[in-house]
Order: structure tokens, then C-alpha cells, then sequence
């Protein structure tokens, strides 16, 4: 009986030490499998952010060779911009190896898993929202009364309401407030830029719970964020997304007042700028557009006329046919990595130099 319960006693043992044994390695399984799990997603986010970087690269890059087309489209087009010019052409989904095979760079099938596709948009071609503040003497900013009139004709040709207008003009001027572009006069397409001295903002005292919101609040101890973009907009009471979504292919934010440009603005937009005009007038005006493109003012205005604008008088500085301000879209797609990025870029009207303005990416 002794020499059988010792015998028990040492297989219970032995099932002890082996479940111990089998515990400890399951518990270092656990701890190097969790060490290797979080090992390998190190590595995968290194990995994501060289891609990713190595695509910014590219796109910056691809902007580069895009301010080459707009410097070299300047120099050859007799200061004239039409939808008809190579800045107009789109590049469709492109493998970046092709591009670099065509410059016979040696290293081209490194770009085999890289694609570019993207755009130039006129910026001059829609209604910039900073013409609604005029700066007729160094240190003063007011309400553009003509041009709150022609952004009231544009929305109420897409349905929005037109008493926004004087709102948004308010908001713009008090957004101005601590701009260093705040008292920029029109940029001239013809070469010749105007700019006053930058001295301080507007004079007045007080304090308002609705900052920059009342006429008379533009010069308050706090104001709102610049305008830069149409999603601004919805910083101004009565604007929705719904509406502003409306509105994004007809107006834009650029840092200093500009002309609209004929040869492509749309026909929403020529229909508010033009006085008198119609909606129908301005897309007849826009169907003959097509066939040929404007040289001057003096052609502008015989087109005028032909679309039954008899009495139009143009400004230069409202209406023209160059540009000098032109958004880039571009999308880079790098293996696992892809950057949209959209980018404003200005053009001396001079030099035809360029410049860029502000760049949004969308990673």
C-alpha cells in the first residue's frame, strides 16, 4: 500500500511539473508573439511614413514641373489666359516611370508603382470673395458696394440668399483686420501692382459680443479668422453646407482683390459681374467664346455688345483677360501611400515667375 501511494504521489507530482511547464510556455508565447505583433507594427508604420513621405516628394516634385508649364505658357502666350492653353490640359492617371523613361533617366522603373494624375484650375475664373472690401487710401478698408452687387446677382442665380452678401462682405473686412495683404489694391494683369504701406488696422474703440459680425464691428478687440478658402463661408451666420457646396464652383478666396477672367470664367459668374446682363446672355456669350478667345478688353467688350450689353463700360482691374492666380490639383498615389493636394499659386504678370500662395494636402 506504502510503496503504491509513493507511486501516486510521484505521477501527481510529475502532472504538476508538466502542466506548470506547459503554462510557462504558453505564457511565453503569449509575451513574444505580443512582442513580435507590436515589432511588426513598428516596422509597418515606418514603412507608411517613408511612402508617405517619398509621395510628398513626388508631389512636390510634380508641382515644380507644374509651375514650369504655367512660367513657360506666360512667356509664350502674349499675356492672354483661355481654356484652349496648355495649363488647361489635364494629366489622367499616369504611371511615373512613363514620365521619367521620356527624360531617359536610368532609374525610370523605380517609379513602376507610383501614379500621378491632376489639373490646373483658373482661380480668376470665379468670383473672389476679397473684392468685396476695397481699399481706396492707405489704412481704410470698405464695403465695395458694385462688387456686393454682383455677389448678390450670383446668388440669386443659384438659388441662395441674397442678404448673405452684405453679411459676407462684413465678415471679410473684419477678417482683414491683422492681414498683412489687408490694404493690397487690385494686382494689375498688365504688370503694374499697387501697395500701399501697411500702417494699422482700422481706427475705432468699443467692444461687441458679435465680433466682426455688425457693420461697425470690424475694428473690435477680437475678430475672426481670415478667410482662405470657401468653407469659410460657413463662419457667417445663413450660410449651410448645402450651400456653400453650391457655391464652390463660382467663388473663391484670394489674398488680394482680382479681375474675373472672360476667356474663362463661367457663365453664372459673367452674368454678376456684367451689369444688365442675363443669365441666357451670358451663356450665348459663353458658346461663342468657344470658337474664339479673347485678346483684349476691346474684344471683351464687342462681345459685350453682340450679347445685348449695349451700354458696358469695362474696368480693367474688374475684368480681363489674363490671370495671375491658378489653383493646382494633384494626386499621388505611391504604393500604400496617397496625397491629394491642392495648391495656389500666383504668376507675375512681369516676369511670369510664380509663387506659392498656400498648400492644402489630403493625405
Amino acid at each position: 500500500m506504502r510503496k503504491a501511494q509513493r507511486k501516486a504521489g510521484r505521477g501527481a507530482q510529475r502532472g504538476a511539473a508538466i502542466i506548470s511547464a506547459l503554462l510557462v510556455v504558453a505564457l511565453s508565447a503569449i509575451l513574444v508573439s505580443g512582442m513580435l505583433w507590436r515589432q511588426q507594427v513598428q516596422i509597418r508604420r515606418i514603412e507608411n511614413q517613408r511612402l508617405l513621405a517619398q509621395a510628398q516628394w513626388v508631389a512636390r516634385g510634380a508641382l515644380d514641373w507644374t509651375r514650369l508649364i504655367l512660367r513657360s505658357e506666360g512667356d509664350t502666350s502674349a499675356g492672354i489666359t483661355y481654356l484652349g492653353g496648355v495649363w488647361g490640359v489635364p494629366i489622367a492617371k499616369t504611371r511615373l516611370s512613363d514620365f521619367l523613361g521620356q527624360i531617359g533617366e536610368v532609374r525610370a522603373q523605380q517609379g513602376a508603382a507610383t501614379y500621378l494624375s491632376g489639373s490646373i484650375e483658373d482661380a480668376q475664373a470665379k468670383f473672389n470673395l476679397r473684392n468685396l472690401v476695397a481699399s481706396p487710401a492707405p489704412g481704410v478698408m470698405q464695403l465695395d458696394m458694385e462688387q456686393i452687387g454682383a455677389y448678390q446677382r450670383l446668388l440669386v442665380s443659384l438659388g441662395v440668399n441674397s442678404q448673405l452678401a452684405k453679411n459676407t462682405a462684413v465678415q471679410v473686412r473684419a477678417s482683414l483686420a491683422q492681414s498683412a495683404t489687408r490694404f493690397q489694391t487690385v494686382t494689375s494683369t498688365s504688370g503694374t501692382t499697387s501697395t500701399p504701406a501697411i500702417q494699422g488696422g482700422a481706427t475705432g474703440g468699443g467692444f461687441t459680443d458679435k465680433p466682426g459680425i455688425e457693420d461697425g464691428d470690424d475694428s473690435a478687440a477680437h475678430a475672426p479668422l481670415q478667410m482662405t478658402s470657401v468653407d469659410s463661408l460657413l463662419d457667417v451666420p445663413g450660410y449651410t453646407p448645402e450651400m456653400v457646396a453650391r457655391l464652390r464652383p463660382f467663388v473663391t478666396v484670394l489674398p488680394t482683390v482680382s479681375a474675373v477672367n472672360m476667356n474663362t470664367a463661367s457663365a453664372e459668374v459673367i452674368a454678376a459681374v456684367v451689369p444688365g446682363m442675363s443669365l441666357s446672355s451670358a451663356q450665348a456669350f459663353v458658346a461663342r467664346r468657344q470658337t474664339v478667345f479673347f485678346h483684349n478688353v476691346s474684344d471683351v467688350q464687342l462681345a459685350l455688345r453682340g450679347a445685348g450689353v449695349q451700354s458696358v463700360s469695362i474696368d480693367p482691374n474688374e475684368l480681363d483677360v489674363n490671370t495671375n492666380y491658378f489653383l493646382i490639383h494633384g494626386r499621388v498615389q505611391h504604393e500604400r501611400a496617397e496625397v491629394d493636394r491642392t495648391t495656389l499659386v500666383y504668376r507675375d504678370a512681369l516676369t511670369h515667375t510664380t509663387r506659392i500662395v498656400r498648400v492644402q494636402d489630403q493625405l
